[in-house]
């Protein structure tokens, strides 16, 4: 009962202070403590800046307390940007900025670890997105990455023809170069579950007879290069390779490399032009695989690599942040999540960016950056990027008109602010002038 008042108002002690305040033997005070811990009152840990090989304990209604009050502080300390400086830093922290880039393979890992569950189209990927991030961008290096099993890539969200419950519908899936394709890491692919029944379905929804045979063959036999599934299935190969598009389109199958999917939307590899040593080669030399195995998922660790992979893509996470992300579990369970992760002290809470409703949750290093950057003057600077890229958040972060997630269209910020046609066409040299 002595040791039950004490640490109702102490706070975090050890056995040996305890001992030395109660005037008892250290050995009686743990003895203590342990029934105390046993009975639910008190905890057990590390709470404060004490050597790490010292075990202190502390009353739990207290520690929560404690907690509360740490919360409280830690986001009061938050001073908030407006939405053109966050986007502004948005575009250093995904290298986008000159000068940001990075470089070689690790370079290209890093990207693609940032951006991985971003569904953009197909063709936008290499052209558009990765060789911005990238300093001289070589796509030898992504294909090395997945042959070595670092990265993976296929279509995450579920295409609407796989959906359709009414046997009497007639809707295919329609192979095409722009289809929606993600990357994924595959040490940090936890959040990758299944979003539609044709994954795993014996006779998917929305294939044609060669769809159907080729996804048939694939389960049968595993992971098959483009000359095996032509002669299993018994196809021609223009049969095979439209197939394998439409599969690919469906975000049921992915390859080795990809190089498979740069063969199957290049116009010119597919109608094999050149000859000789110029021969454009019509397929890869990557094995063709189902994208998804079989496989029990825990919802609570998927929900933390979620969380995980949207804070290295954004730094900080609140809903209007996510209206393009297709493959997210409702806000509510990744909110929930995130308080968890507050909690345990690996993020921070509070209002990092203006003019949004709602909770925000960012890296301790993101806050510290965007710390840094509330400081920056404006320089006028100018970026254009690609209508496909994640950071077109033009009209749910960054005021202005949304602009079309295709690679047609662009997108040009000024200091973090979306430049309209007029403004965007103007020569750099204008704004640096301050014209």
């Amino acid at each position: 009962m002595l040791a039950n008042g004490w640490m109702a108002h102490i706070g975090p002690t050890t056995a040996r202070s305890l001992a030395e305040t109660l005037g008892i033997a250290e050995e009686d005070s743990e003895h203590a403590l342990l029934r105390l811990e046993a009975a639910g009152t008190v905890l057990r840990g590390h709470f404060t800046n004490a050597s790490p090989d010292v075990t202190e304990w502390c009353d739990r209604r207290l520690l929560a307390r404690i907690h509360r009050l740490t919360l409280g502080r830690l986001r009061s300390e938050v001073q908030p940007v407006s939405a053109a400086q966050f986007m502004r830093w948005l575009l250093r922290w995904q290298h986008v900025a000159e000068g940001t880039q990075t470089l070689g393979e690790r370079g290209t890992l890093e990207v693609l670890r940032q951006l991985q569950g971003f569904e953009a189209p197909a063709t936008a990927w290499e052209r558009h997105i990765l060789s911005r991030r990238v300093a001289n961008y070589d796509p030898k290096i992504l294909d090395q990455l997945c042959l070595m099993g670092a990265v993976g890539w296929g279509r995450l969200s579920p295409h609407p023809a796989t959906l359709e419950d009414d046997p009497d519908t007639h809707h295919r899936v329609i192979p095409t170069s722009v289809a929606p394709v993600a990357f994924f890491v595959r040490e940090d692919a936890d959040w990758m579950i299944p979003q539609h029944p044709g994954s795993d379905h014996e006779d998917p929804r929305g294939l044609s007879a060669n769809g159907r045979d080729v996804m048939k063959f694939l389960r049968l036999r595993g992971a098959s290069f483009f000359a095996d599934i032509v002669r299993g299935t018994g196809k021609l190969k223009a049969e095979a390779e439209t197939a394998l598009w439409e599969l690919v389109a469906a975000g049921m199958i992915t390859a080795d490399v990809f190089d498979n999917m740069r063969a199957l939307i290049d116009p010119r590899r597919r109608a094999g032009h050149g000859s000789g040593r110029t021969a454009r080669p019509r397929h890869s030399a990557g094995r063709w695989s189902l994208l998804y195995a079989n496989e029990a998922v825990d919802r609570a660790r998927t929900l933390e690599s979620v969380c995980w992979m949207l804070l290295r893509r954004y730094g900080v996470v609140f809903r209007e942040l996510l209206a393009r992300e297709s493959i997210l579990p409702k806000w509510r369970e990744i909110l929930i999540t995130l308080r968890r992760l507050e909690d345990r002290g690996e993020i921070r809470g509070g209002r990092f960016v203006n003019g949004f409703l709602g909770e925000q949750f960012a890296l301790p290093v993101a806050v510290e950056s965007l710390r840094a950057a509330r400081k920056q003057a404006p320089s006028r600077e100018r970026i254009t990027i690609s209508g496909a890229d994640p950071l077109n958040l033009v009209g749910s972060i960054v005021p202005g008109d949304r602009v079309p997630a295709v690679s047609g269209k662009t997108v040009t910020f000024v200091d973090g602010v979306a430049a309209d046609r007029e403004d965007a066409a103007r020569p750099a040299e204008s704004y640096a002038a301050g014209g």
